[in-house]
């Protein structure tokens, strides 16, 4: 028996990218009102290279892959959004962004809560007690960066692009025709959104980390981003695994932190941002219909 197709996406600058297991789409609101989309097929790596489909390997495998899909398909968006007389964002500009952005999280997520742990230590007790508490600090960040964003004006409008490509997905996992009153009935929160991965991904670190023991400063950080992939992997499988049975009781048990979180990263979207959401979904599903695939993507 087959199994069933399943879409996930991301907001974008004005527009929302769908991705099914072979096609790409991207829907933008141009300046004008009209919708501009865009669609690439994926990358073959994986199906070249089937061991990077195996649990625990995939999950790294996927979250880079999305990484450089995202900052491609962010490019591509805000310069689409852009009205005619405007100057388009070069790739250089977009890839120094980039990498900004990583730096200040590998700074703020992972050098940062364990230097604070290292310096206080004395104060806290063993390996383990050391990693809860580096973990809750990790989580605190978290969601305090999360909360100072979602108060910028311009994510506010990326956040509302997120719940329409939710409402749009759940519209679509339960039969509904895609339609804008369809969608609307449904939820902004879903429980593969990439939210609740890096929720997940932060409470696993504290059980990895804790096995990596004691030890200088230096060796506590670089130890950390080395085990990335196990903990990336493991998070990607509780999602996946939590995803399939999220009807069930006790998978909503486990899921709900992260549909709580998402109360900050999703919005409540206009009717112009469900159109544009449902405009990328229909033209995934119109390639993934001729190819006739199947997989399953973070929402």
């Amino acid at each position: 028996m087959s199994k069933k197709p399943s879409y996930g996406g991301m907001a974008v600058i004005e527009g929302v990218m769908m991705r099914g297991p072979d096609e790409t789409a991207l829907a933008v609101r141009k300046p004008d009102g009209s919708i501009e989309i865009d669609k690439e097929s994926n990358s073959s790596l994986g199906k070249r290279h089937p061991f990077l489909k195996w649990p625990l390997i995939r999950g790294s495998y996927v979250l880079i892959e999305s990484m450089v899909v995202g900052i491609r398909m962010l490019n591509k968006s805000a310069n689409m959004s852009m009205a005619e007389e405007e100057e388009e964002l070069s790739a250089a500009e977009i890839l120094i962004t980039g990498l900004v952005a990583f730096v200040l999280a590998i700074v703020l997520f992972v050098a940062l809560p364990t230097a604070v742990v290292h310096f206080t230590k004395q104060y806290i007790g063993g390996v383990w007690g050391q990693n809860l508490v580096e973990g809750i600090i990790r989580i605190v960040f978290f969601f305090a960066y999360v909360y100072a964003i979602s108060k910028m004006k311009e994510i506010e409008r990326v956040f509302m692009y997120h719940g329409a490509e939710h409402k749009s997905i759940l519209a679509l996992e339960a039969g509904e025709e895609l339609t804008v009153a369809n969608a609307r009935r449904y939820g902004t929160r879903h429980p593969r959104c990439g939210t609740s991965f890096l929720l997940v991904v932060m409470v696993v670190s504290i059980l990895v980390f804790a096995m990596l023991g004691d030890g200088p400063l230096f060796y506590r950080i670089w130890s950390r981003i080395a085990v990335f992939p196990i903990v990336a992997g493991l998070g990607y499988e509780f999602i996946r695994f939590s995803g399939r049975y999220y009807q069930n009781g006790w998978a909503q048990f486990l899921i709900a932190p992260g549909l709580w979180l998402q109360r900050l990263t999703t919005r409540e979207p206009d009717d112009q941002q469900l159109e544009v959401a449902l405009a990328a979904l229909r033209e995934v599903l119109k390639e993934e219909a001729k190819a006739g695939a199947s997989g399953l993507q973070p929402a």
